[in-house]
């Protein structure tokens, strides 16, 4: 691995957590948090053309609250940050729930390396992530990603969107992999604004409605989460993101529902001739029929 840009602080520590990889036995918890605090994803020569920046933890804590079932998938896990936040670990043994069957995919294999001491229990496959649909991998509850952003270098396109950004090639693949998806995006590539703004609004730049308009995938804010404030937690890095969610399921069926049926047109409505009644009192009519409201019941019957 090559170093680069790095404090002697933060050589030492990242030396400190290449170790810990290093070892021939299990880490414990505890070791595996150092690892995840101190791995330093600019040691590795790849890692700005990659477009990687390991996600801040607080902010990948924030993102597992949108997580949901026993599946998941992680496209392009760097050393598994999402994942391991996304465990659950205590709260499904508090009740009594099986731990989930998480899978990891990543291209880089220092990452890879790193990642599987990090969550053993994880199946992790080094692979570019364009490729995933082609793997065989099955049906997931959630797919999770923090992908790299922008105009990144890529093998090819995403089933349905052939622009530029990486992002959207990742949200196009997770969409044939699961029911539901959790993303962190550049503000600019979300359908909205939350984080840092006044107040929410949708706001959608030429590019995101191609996107949508492509791939029928509609983003929306989950539970809503202002990430301005894990602004200064990421490395090298001050990125303006938000935390995008999209429930595949539901958009698979606005996919494949056909319009509903026209009704045929109601025949034009023929008014009713206008029946002028004449009751006791009133004026003498100037035509002889129907003097009465009486006199027109008896020519009725």
């Amino acid at each position: 691995m090559i170093m680069a840009r790095l404090s002697k602080q933060q050589s030492k520590a990242h030396n400190q957590a290449l170790e810990l990889v290093a070892l021939d036995r299990d880490l414990t918890e505890d070791e595996k948090e150092f690892v995840l605090e101190h791995f330093q994803e600019a040691a590795t020569a790849t890692h700005n053309l990659d477009g990687a920046f390991f996600t801040p933890e607080p902010l990948a804590r924030d993102l597992s609250i949108e997580v949901h079932g026993d599946r998941i998938i992680d496209l392009c896990a760097g050393i598994g940050r999402l994942a391991w936040s996304c465990r659950d670990l205590w709260g499904r043994r508090w009740n009594n729930e099986p731990a989930r069957d998480i899978v990891c995919v990543e291209k880089n294999p220092d990452y890879v390396t790193v990642g599987k001491k990090i969550l053993p229990e994880a199946t992790w496959i080094c692979a570019d992530v364009l490729t995933v649909p082609t793997l065989g991998l099955g049906e997931f509850d959630t797919a999770i990603s923090n992908p790299p952003f922008g105009n990144i270098a890529r093998t090819g396109d995403a089933p349905g969107y052939t622009g530029p950004r990486f992002e959207y090639h990742v949200i196009a693949i997770a969409s044939t992999l699961a029911q539901f998806g959790a993303f962190i995006l550049p503000q600019a590539s979300a359908p909205f604004r939350y984080s840092g703004a006044p107040y929410y609004s949708e706001v959608r730049d030429r590019e995101c409605t191609k996107f949508e308009q492509q791939t029928r995938i509609q983003l929306g804010p989950g539970a809503g989460f202002d990430t301005s404030i894990y602004a200064d937690e990421w490395r090298g890095v001050s990125p303006k993101v938000e935390v995008a969610v999209c429930d595949f399921a539901e958009r698979a069926v606005r996919t494949e529902t056909p319009p509903a049926p026209v009704a045929p047109a109601s025949p034009p409505h023929k008014p009713r001739p206008v029946v002028k009644l004449h009751l006791p009192g009133d004026a003498e009519p100037s035509a002889p029929r129907a003097e009465t409201l009486f006199d027109l019941l008896d020519e009725a019957s």
